[in-house]
């Protein structure tokens, strides 16, 4: 699973991805497109967000929520979180003998 975060977080445009649902959760494709034309001047087809969409929900990081016909695309960031934990928290030096 650390292998396909580290993969979804190799690339910019997922990074935007996440950095928008991370501003505004719950959006559709069709909105998470426009805020990348909008406000990244990055002109992407639906079909490349949505693959891109689909390697940062394999990572976790995103969670598909339907409501009738639509989905909402939610950040997840609990991965991001165990992964920061896992450096980050400190552990007592072991005694050597």
């Amino acid at each position: 699973m650390e292998d396909d975060l580290f993969k979804a977080l190799a690339d910019p445009t997922r990074r935007l991805i996440l950095d928008e649902l991370a501003e505004r959760d719950g959006q559709s494709l069709f909105e998470i497109c426009t805020r990348l034309i909008t406000r990244h001047d990055l002109a992407l087809t639906r079909q490349a967000v949505s693959q891109h969409l689909a390697v940062l929900e394999a990572a976790d990081l995103v969670r598909i929520r339907r409501e009738g016909r639509y989905k909402f695309h939610d950040l997840n960031t609990g991965p991001l979180e165990r992964i920061a934990t896992r450096w980050l928290t400190r552990r007592p030096p072991e005694d050597t003998p």
